[in-house]
């Protein structure tokens, strides 16, 4: 049975565009989260002392996955002031908000930080929801076993607590075409909110399929892609398109998904499969009853309220 959770935010600045802390009740972990123009404010807090994983996210109009780097330092604070130089100066320049995650107690050390960010690295490239501007990340796994379960846990809070804040990059992906497929039949009295649903999306030289999990579009892999772009100026056709190709998350050979993918929506998904704008709660259709995406959400609704 899944329990819900409750993070808890502080602003700051009383503002929800200065600093922000976060914690979750039970948990050692603390979040701190800034805009770059509250940098000098963030670094004189006592957190940044400490040992901790960072995140610099940068937003591109020209691209439509933000840009991130992951690094840990034993003092965060000099670290970002590093960060804040210009390029030419060893800085980074491409960022705009910064993301902190350190213990409340002096029990996670710099072993601790290394492999939470080898594994952070890790899941950042399968996510696929980011740009990462990280080099080479080696695998890190010094950690007793009991050590190694304790982090497991502390990166599962940092995946729910950093979400919340508007970083999704780190969201674990499901792979729905890799799990079995259970046959059942859901009585009427059953919540459907959270139900998987399957779609797909027919044109006349390609077939693409998509499933939703807990709320999220996700295309399955083995879904075709079209080669040729009607509309190349559109956004998603210069960004988010060309990163699925250089990913390899669309095959540049073939034009098919070598995995399953999550998509901001289902317009998003139809626009980078057909080369074009897409309205896609119109073009794609429910696989049991071909009702389109828009009319079959109408009914899950409408079916709600005469319950």
């Amino acid at each position: 049975m899944t329990h819900g959770k409750s993070i808890k935010l502080f602003l700051v600045d009383g503002s929800i565009n200065g600093i922000l802390t976060a914690e979750i009740i039970n948990w050692t972990g603390h979040v701190l989260s800034a805009p770059r123009t509250k940098l000098l404010d963030l670094i004189q807090r006592e957190e940044c002392a400490r040992t901790g994983i960072y995140f610099l996210v940068g937003q591109d109009p020209e691209d439509s996955l933000p840009s991130v780097y992951i690094g840990e330092s034993d003092d965060v604070a000099n670290r970002l002031k590093q960060h804040n130089r210009t390029e030419e100066a060893g800085g980074k320049d491409f960022w705009e908000k910064v993301c902190l995650v350190t213990g409340k107690d002096q029990n996670i050390t710099k072993t601790h930080i290394k492999y939470l960010e080898s594994r952070l690295i890790d899941i950042a490239k399968r996510s696929g929801q980011c740009l990462l501007k990280n080099g080479t990340a080696h695998l890190y796994n010094r950690l007793p076993e009991s050590d190694t379960a304790d982090m497991e846990y502390f990166l599962e809070q940092i995946q729910v607590v950093l979400p919340a804040l508007g970083y999704t990059f780190l969201k674990e992906m499901k792979y729905p075409s890799e799990q079995p497929k259970v046959n059942s039949i859901v009585p009427a009295s059953v919540d459907t909110s959270n139900i998987e649903a399957d779609f797909y999306l027919s044109a006349r030289d390609i077939q693409a399929k998509a499933k939703i999990i807990d709320g999220e579009f996700y295309v399955l892999k083995g879904s075709q892609v079209r080669r040729d772009v009607s509309q190349p100026t559109h956004n998603y056709m210069k960004n988010l398109r060309p990163q699925l190709f250089e990913n390899n998350i669309i095959d540049p050979n073939t034009y098919t998904f070598n995995q399953d993918y999550l998509f901001s929506s289902p317009s998003a998904a139809g626009a980078v499969i057909l080369g074009r704008a897409c309205n896609g709660r119109k073009e794609w259709k429910d696989s049991t009853n071909h009702l389109t995406y828009e009319t079959w959400q109408q009914n899950q609704v409408e079916r709600v309220i005469q319950e």
